[in-house]
């Protein structure tokens, strides 16, 4: 089947957007988040997603440049459950979690034997082509046009001309960019206007838990926000300082928001 016949299956495109903290959050569901990723590749529009939780959402609230770059991106999608709670205490009682993990996994299983291309970007070494292996093995069909593990850098670098040839040359639709937050966030907005895919996704760890080097929370904690319990046992070192600081920052700033001390903005972006 050629990709221009796919069609997405939400014809409304409903991209209601929430500020939270100053950040834009789409209001929506993964459903919706699928189909206008599908919308975009057919019109061959050229945008980035993010995927935004806590820590994308305080890096942003710190951060101006990383503001910016959520406020041009095309879809935030609410990757954390408080984001989603957010929403629907806003009034948005439709939002659910649209998780890096199950977004890559839904765009999988939707352009599966459809021809729509798709390129491995991040990861540590080895990752991607074990990922790559897992997804063929499930979606038999899927169009896998291509990998790249760049270096491990402390900063986000243009990449050479060579590398971008060669992401460029592969035709590819969509490119699945994990370098986590916000590295990857940056890296999307830098290199949009140098690639040609029409659509960046940035998912964060979706590389390491699909390829099973990872654990992934179990559902119950994901559903309850506990999520942030399971992994900061699994990487208590790396991680200790970012929930304690970060996530209890959030706490207070969400609620004076939500009572009215703080500003919020409700928007519609179809």
């Amino acid at each position: 089947m050629s990709k221009n016949t796919i069609s997405p299956n939400n014809i409304d495109f409903d991209l209601s957007v929430v500020n939270i903290l100053g950040t834009d959050i789409n209001a929506i569901n993964i459903q919706i988040a699928v189909d206008k990723i599908l919308e975009w590749i057919k019109e061959e529009q050229k945008e980035y997603v993010c995927v935004a939780n806590v820590h994308s959402v305080m890096e942003s609230y710190r951060k101006p440049e990383i503001n910016n770059v959520f406020r041009n991106a095309g879809m935030v999608t609410p990757d954390g459950m408080p984001l989603v709670w957010m929403c629907r205490q806003l009034g948005y009682t439709q939002t659910n979690r649209v998780y890096g993990p199950d977004l890559l996994e839904e765009c999988c299983r939707r352009t599966n034997n459809t021809g729509i291309r798709h390129y491995f970007y991040g990861g540590k070494e080895g990752i991607a082509r074990i990922l790559t292996s897992r997804l063929k093995r499930k979606y038999e069909q899927l169009n896998i046009v291509g990998t790249h593990t760049p270096p491990f850098r402390t900063g986000v670098h243009l990449e050479s001309d060579e590398i971008i040839d060669e992401i460029n040359n592969s035709k590819t639709d969509i490119i699945w960019v994990g370098l986590g937050a916000p590295k990857q966030e940056l890296w999307m907005a830098k290199h949009r206007d140098r690639i040609a895919a029409p659509v960046m996704i940035g998912v964060g760890a979706a590389f390491d838990f699909i390829s099973g080097t990872k654990a992934q929370a179990p559902r119950w904690m994901m559903k309850i926000g506990l999520e942030w319990l399971f992994r900061l046992i699994s990487e208590p070192g790396r991680l200790w300082k970012r929930y304690f600081r970060y996530n209890a920052m959030f706490i207070l700033l969400a609620l004076l928001q939500l009572i009215g001390i703080r500003k919020s903005n409700h928007r519609r972006n179809n």
